[in-house]
């Protein structure tokens, strides 16, 4: 095998009422350095990745694995050196960032020559749903839906021109956790009036009318009413953030993390004013990442 690394961005889901079905990169990301050895070795040198196991239990590996197996071919052995930046159980999708570069790490030491679509059917299966393996295995913003176990579909759209603000809070709130407030059924008004909303939404920020979809963005009927109690500073941080000139600011993927969308010209202004008047979250300017995965 030839030595090689892997970049896989962090993502944010949802954009408030496109829930489950939208999936937005961002300039955050877990790199993998790939090298040639006689063993299975993670090494793990940044501070927001877990403790590093044994190679059988780590994450990555098992996916990898996985993968390989779905093939019926053996993994060679590697050293694999991991950093990141994105924070774990915050809801900027790590887990499926590691989902994507254990795919990517079987399809290149087994060779496989996987496409995009067979990358995010696997990585969906894993996952459950493609938002954020999406996002993070294409870049930009992309738009899925998963109409049967093997039947996914999905439009890319890689010129939202838009700067994200997140605000990351200091505890964790686990995917499980926050799927468990949301309703199992909703009325069919209920749903006709979400759907609408997540519709035209999408459509806004398709034409580049991004005051109408921010508006949209916080009239979700889906998750957001049920998941707001769970996040810190909820209320606040979309006040504030609007007041500050955000377009609008929704809960990313299950949170705990919130994210606001603002101009081009306003996003690092917003981010300024906004981390002084939360000292209990880390708040960050982050470019939407156009790209998605990379091997190098």
């Amino acid at each position: 095998m030839m030595n090689f690394k892997l970049s896989v961005p962090a993502s944010t889901a949802n954009l408030g009422p496109a829930f489950d079905s939208a999936g937005l990169a961002v300039q955050l990301y877990l790199h993998l350095n790939v090298e040639q050895s006689d063993r299975w070795e993670f090494v793990h040198t940044t501070k927001l990745l877990p403790d590093c196991l044994t190679y059988e239990e780590h994450f990555i590996y098992q996916i990898a694995q996985r993968t390989a197996e779905r093939y019926q071919q053996n993994l060679p052995p590697a050293k694999v050196t991991i950093s990141s930046d994105i924070p774990l159980a915050r809801g900027l999708g790590s887990s499926a960032s590691a989902v994507v570069a254990g795919i990517e790490l079987a399809n290149q030491l087994c060779k496989l020559s996987l496409s995009q679509k067979d990358k995010l059917q696997i990585g969906t299966e894993i996952e459950g749903h493609p938002d954020n393996i999406a996002a993070a295995l294409l870049g930009g913003l992309v738009i899925t839906a998963k109409l049967t176990e093997d039947d996914l579909e999905y439009v890319h759209l890689s010129d939202i021109d838009l700067d994200t603000v997140v605000y990351i809070p200091h505890v964790e709130l686990k995917t499980e956790a926050a799927r468990k407030v949301i309703p199992d059924h909703f009325s069919k008004n209920q749903a006709t009036t979400a759907s609408s909303i997540s519709n035209v939404m999408v459509a806004a920020l398709i034409n580049g009318d991004y005051e109408q979809a921010g508006k949209l963005m916080e009239r979700d009927g889906f998750h957001e009413p049920f998941r707001a109690e769970l996040i810190p500073n909820y209320q606040q941080i979309k006040l504030l953030a609007k007041e500050h000139g955000a377009f609008g600011t929704v809960i990313s993927g299950a949170g705990p993390t919130m994210i606001s969308f603002a101009s081009k010209e306003r996003g690092d202004q917003l981010a300024k004013k906004m981390g002084p008047l939360l000292p209990e979250h880390q708040v960050r300017m982050v470019e939407i990442d156009r790209v998605g995965l990379q091997v190098y």
